[in-house]
């Protein structure tokens, strides 16, 4: 079969995206800028090109649908369209130089501890750039972003999955177990296993990649079954634990340490998550991105500094009470 692929305009490839998306020639033309009968000869050409019928045209009020061959092409179109915008961007950060716009991606425990530190000395660095803030518990769906070329950093949890990425640690993040503060479980210990927190209800993230889900990071698919309630905010997350409704299994980064009525407990026989941020490892980063990634160490180092004292600080409490009403 005969495919004219020379003759596709990138146009032709976008009114296909927006067709599909929008199940209506007349809505992609609105959310393309062009007129209807534009966009219908705009798929036209595409379908001579490609050789194959794309849109199936029901008429009336039905909406169109792709057919196996619109479908096929769809994903390349996007490929393709993806690419040329993460091009584009590359673009414009070559012209920027140290000023234009950052984009940074970030999930709410990171947002609490690290970022704002970070982005009180970035500013007094790089006034000129232009940090703009996209924030979603789930950091894979931050790192699909990066791909798309819609942020050019984002912090992350390892491990990366596969894609167009390169990363490096910033700072291990201990899985912590927070409860009332007269739990039975905080009664004489500031170290807690697993095993101990058997039978008790337990609170934890709800909407984030699969590999971080609390019960798989801890290696025990089981806890799931024990687990009442998920939630991705950590104010309530501390609150249902503050309340007795169960004990919140969440990493220290995500726990406020200055917040009365809990204790803090540490697990034994569990590895850290390991905070990290990752960039596209083909893209052109401007010197910006570069400053702003040495900040974020720098900021890690003092908080893993800051989490090595309180939890230090919290054992000497509960070895000074013990003295006391020994």
């Amino acid at each position: 079969m005969s495919r004219d692929l020379n003759s596709i305009d990138l146009r032709y490839l976008s009114a296909l995206i927006s067709v599909s998306r929008e199940g209506s020639f007349s809505r992609a033309a609105e959310q393309l800028g062009y007129t209807q009968s534009a966009v219908s000869q705009q798929i036209a050409r595409l379908e001579r090109s490609i050789g194959h019928q794309l849109v199936e045209r029901p008429g009336g009020p039905r909406p169109v649908s792709l057919t196996a061959a619109g479908q096929a092409l769809l994903r390349h179109a996007e490929a393709i369209v993806a690419r040329l915008t993460s091009a584009a961007a590359d673009l414009d950060a070559l012209d920027a130089g140290t000023a234009g716009t950052l984009r940074i991606g970030c999930y709410q425990s990171v947002g609490v501890r690290i970022l704002p530190r970070v982005l009180r000395e970035f500013a007094e660095r790089f006034p000129d750039v232009d940090v703009q803030l996209v924030e979603n518990e789930d950091d894979g769906q931050l790192l699909r972003q990066v791909e798309r070329g819609e942020l050019d950093l984002t912090f992350i949890v390892a491990p990366l999955p596969k894609g167009p990425f390169e990363s490096e640690e910033l700072l291990e993040d201990p899985y912590v177990v927070v409860v009332r503060a007269d739990s039975p479980l905080a009664r004489d210990r500031t170290r807690v296993s697993l095993r101990d927190i058997e039978g008790i209800p337990l609170i934890s993230y709800a909407q984030i990649r699969e590999a971080h889900l609390i019960e798989n990071r801890l290696g025990h698919p089981a806890l799931r079954e024990r687990i009442v309630f998920r939630s991705n905010d950590n104010g309530t997350i501390l609150g249902l634990a503050a309340e007795g409704v169960g004990a919140a299994v969440i990493p220290w980064l995500s726990v406020d340490p200055h917040r009365q009525g809990l204790r803090i407990l540490t697990i034994s026989g569990v590895s850290r998550r390991i905070i990290g941020i990752a960039w596209h490892r083909d893209r052109y980063q401007i010197p910006a991105a570069h400053a702003f990634i040495d900040l974020a160490h720098a900021v890690a180092r003092d908080e893993e500094v800051e989490m090595r004292a309180a939890l230090s600080d919290d054992d000497a409490r509960r070895a000074a009470g013990e003295e006391q009403f020994g």
